[in-house]
């Protein structure tokens, strides 16, 4: 069993190849307890001298099945001093082309360039009880270094909408929606990938929820509109960025600019940074001091 994990580590730390910018250089890894995802961790979990390591589940654009396409973004993450846990197990880098489109050109749904069936919100639901499970347990290498407290559901277009779905779980405490949003109704030729997730689930939140996503040009543009306008119980963040498409900038090195949202959105609500903060809080906050950059805010002073 320690050979076969050390094999998985091995090949996935070889196909990816970066550790991201953050104190903790990071790995990709699969574990024979969750073969149905990829999980990001730092590398060297005794450096983090008893710092816990937050929860991030994230789901995959395009519901795919491949938890190795959002590497350089979670990578970036985990590097942080975060645990990202992907749905779908990591596999070789599929076509160049949109992770989060369906053919039709809908958001949040298709199969992940034929990477597999396309996955269940319920997965992320799979990942928090597999941290929360290796946390207690004694021979695990995550022993008492998650802090199972702190749980974010993130994901990508269709992702997004399953994060969104799931929301509700009592042990989550942020959503983020990247270029994601709920339909009305279902869209056309989806049925049986994206699930049907009804409007009325936006009044069932109970924590803070982002929205980022690309311009006008980004096809989930709207969708992640309408959903803010629709969202009155909880505080909510809503920027997009000019020049940038449904496509995110997740596999540019590091995540890009997406990356380095996530970073500073996590630090500030998991760990109490008043300095990564400054990029959401107040009328100059930081994004919105970048003319590229279009925010809106409610209950986020």
């Amino acid at each position: 069993m320690k050979k076969m994990l050390f094999a998985l580590i091995c090949t996935a730390s070889c196909l990816w190849g970066q550790e991201g910018t953050g104190p903790f250089p990071a790995v990709m890894e699969q574990d024979p307890a969750l073969p149905t995802h990829t999980i990001y961790r730092p590398k060297d979990l005794a450096a983090l001298h008893g710092q816990k390591l937050p929860i991030i589940a994230w789901g995959e654009g395009g519901c795919s099945n491949n938890g190795a396409f959002y590497k350089n973004f979670l990578g970036e993450i985990s590097s942080h001093g975060f645990l990202a846990i992907a749905i779908g197990p990591p596999q070789a880098p599929r076509p160049a082309g949109n992770p989060g489109a369906q053919p039709g050109g809908q958001p949040g749904a298709g199969r992940g360039a034929g990477r597999g069936p396309a996955t269940k919100s319920s997965q992320l639901i799979d990942a928090i009880n597999w941290a929360e499970a290796e946390n207690a347990r004694k021979d695990s290498q995550f022993y008492h270094r998650i802090e199972t407290s702190k749980v974010a559901v993130m994901g990508h277009s269709c992702g997004g909408i399953q994060a969104l779905a799931v929301a509700t779980d009592p042990r989550i405490k942020l959503v983020v929606n990247w270029s994601g949003g709920l339909f009305v109704t279902p869209p056309n030729g989806a049925a049986g990938m994206v699930e049907n997730v009804p409007k009325e689930q936006l009044q069932k939140l109970h924590t803070p929820v982002f929205y980022i996503s690309g311009d006008s040009t980004d096809i989930a543009f709207a969708n992640s509109n309408d959903d803010f306008g629709r969202i009155t119980k909880v505080p909510a963040f809503r920027a997009y960025k000019d020049g940038v498409g449904h496509g995110g900038t997740y596999t540019q090195p590091d995540g890009g600019d997406f990356g380095k949202v996530a970073v500073a959105l996590l630090d500030w609500q998991f760990k109490g940074d008043k300095v990564a903060g400054k990029m959401f809080l107040g009328a100059n906050c930081g994004l919105c001091q970048d003319t590229k950059w279009h925010v809106e805010k409610k209950g986020i002073k």
